[in-house]
């Protein structure tokens, strides 16, 4: 029953207090690294990996990557690639859960799952929230990521809207519930790190049917929340394109 009212409790004040993010300052002449990503609304190793590469323009200071902000801004009315990358449903979800972060971790840890936001490619816009034990020791194997991300991508191409609990490559469950923007899938919510049986003995999360139910309840719940919130970012882009 207090599981139940904290997460009411979560989801109201995601409602309510989470309306707002951070503005960008156009006359800042330089931008960091995070600034850059919730612009073009992609992740900040993809912004090192194109500060590295070229495809952004950017100078080293230290060990800090910075970011010409007029440059950058022209970046969105471009064509090409990297405009695609920024579409204003990417940008809309990235810039929505930024301040909702800590309560959908919240939400994880109430639940007793891991939890992620990803957009409809499979890639993540947050990080693995409130990871299971072995989950943690194994994060740093890059054969993990990877097979994590090809399991996000397939949830997100399956197109049973139900939400439920499923078997993935990792050999424990999932779940998802769909981000939406208007008629729109924009990402999903992601919970997981359940043990799939009593045989497996790897730390995973190990729920009763009362509280796997209590996940299938509010995974809806969740992303309808951030569907609200990313809705609210994109009030100001054209969506009729959006990919």
């Amino acid at each position: 029953m207090q599981h139940m009212q904290d997460m009411q409790r979560a989801m109201q004040s995601m409602q309510a207090g989470m309306q707002t993010v951070q503005s960008m300052h156009p006359a800042q002449r330089f931008l960091s690294a995070g600034q850059v990503s919730q612009m073009l609304g992609i992740d900040r190793s993809t912004v090192y990996r194109m500060a590295e590469s070229g495809r952004l323009p950017a100078m080293k200071i230290g060990r800090q990557w910075r970011f010409p902000a007029e440059q950058i801004a022209a970046l969105l009315e471009a064509p090409g690639d990297l405009a695609a990358s920024a579409a204003p449903g990417r940008r809309a979800l990235l810039l929505s859960v930024q301040d909702a972060l800590p309560l959908i971790e919240l939400a994880a840890e109430l639940l007793g799952v891991m939890m992620v936001i990803t957009d409809m490619a499979g890639e993540p816009v947050t990080e693995i929230l409130n990871p299971c034990p072995w989950f943690s020791e194994h994060s740093e194997d890059p054969v993990l990521l990877a097979t994590c991300l090809a399991d996000w991508k397939q949830l997100a191409d399956d197109p049973d809207f139900e939400t439920r609990f499923c078997t993935g490559p990792l050999e424990f469950e999932c779940a998802r519930a769909f981000i939406r923007i208007g008629p729109q899938l924009v990402g999903m919510v992601v919970a997981g790190g359940l043990a799939a049986s009593d045989r497996d003995e790897r730390a995973l999360y190990r729920l009763s049917a009362e509280r796997r139910a209590r996940v299938l309840a509010s995974l809806p719940t969740i992303a309808a929340s951030v569907s609200r919130l990313a809705a609210s970012q994109s009030s100001g882009f054209d969506t009729t394109n959006m990919a």
